[in-house]
């Protein structure tokens, strides 16, 4: 059935999109990233233009990542003070990046700056992470627990304005989780990601985060950004299709639940072997379209 999609301006089949929310939604409650990697590229791919691309998909993210996010917490993987602090540093870093949307979008530029920015995040991003992952499968096993076993570099450990996370069992600077949420508000208002694929290897790398604490913790920290990335959208860019989006809603709640059902059968290094795979095919796949001639090379609009 076609749906005509008012701020994208085309008709589209409504069975795409809600498959498109639904796929997203499991990718974001199996590995605890809110999936904006795969939304943005994926409906570019289907032909919505990659601003309302951008704006729309933060309202998936919310629906997904409150789903995600339940489940986690019955399973009691959340922490919600670490979530908290992220969230402050998090909420600056979108409204930075709506006005920097805003003026390369002014400047005409944006849709060769999106591809561009998406392919140079998930390549080095998923080249890092299958690295990681398949290291990690095939090392020895070791005795010792995965629970802080990488300690912060002396530099985070001299930052002033130390902290204590008793969930997590960390004392740390605010600066350090308020860094990393700063980082992953940008990428939400700039480049439609949630920032879950960068923000779960931080928490863990940089932190020292349980590993069983990071997927519910970064999800929650996810909500309130994508929320308040897709209000400014909506504002000051008008790049928000309220009907695409509730679509692509639809589909992520029940993705994401079935997602988390699935998380506890996945080890975590196979898991981000996946996931790493997964990037690197969005990649390689946004890499060729933007060096394949287009069927048209010049298109006339009439506003």
């Amino acid at each position: 059935m076609q749906v005509y999609l008012p701020i994208a301006e085309m008709s589209i089949p409504v069975e795409m999109i809600f498959l498109l929310g639904a796929f997203v939604g499991f990718v974001s409650g199996m590995f605890g990233v809110g999936g904006g990697f795969l939304t943005t590229p994926l409906l570019i791919f289907m032909g919505i233009p990659p601003a309302v691309a951008v704006g729309t998909q933060s309202c998936q993210l919310v629906a997904s990542g409150v789903s995600g996010v339940m489940g986690y917490w019955r399973k009691g993987s959340v922490d919600f003070m670490v979530g908290s602090v992220m969230l402050g540093g998090g909420l600056m870093g979108s409204l930075l990046g709506i006005f920097i949307f805003k003026f390369i979008r002014y400047l005409g530029q944006i849709d060769l700056i999106i591809s561009l920015l998406y392919i140079l995040f998930l390549g080095s991003v998923g080249l890092m992470m299958l690295f990681e992952g398949t290291f990690t499968m095939f090392k020895k096993k070791s005795m010792r627990s995965e629970f802080n076993r990488m300690k912060s570099p002396s530099l985070l450990s001299r930052l002033p304005y130390k902290m204590r996370f008793p969930r997590s069992k960390l004392y740390i600077s605010v600066f350090v989780p308020g860094g990393i949420g700063f980082v992953g508000g940008f990428l939400v208002s700039t480049m439609g990601i949630g920032g879950g694929f960068l923000l779960v290897p931080a928490m863990i790398y940089i932190l020292g985060m349980p590993t069983l604490l990071v997927a519910g913790t970064s999800l929650f920290q996810i909500i309130f950004t994508s929320a308040f990335a897709a209000i400014m959208h909506a504002i000051v860019n008008h790049s928000v299709d309220v009907l695409l989006a509730v679509i692509l809603i639809l589909g992520g709640v029940l993705g994401a639940r079935l997602g988390v059902l699935v998380s506890r059968r996945i080890a975590g290094a196979r898991g981000r072997v996946l996931l790493a795979l997964l990037v690197l095919a969005v990649c390689a796949q946004l890499g060729y379209n933007l060096f394949l001639e287009p069927s048209q090379l010049y298109v006339m609009t009439i506003k």
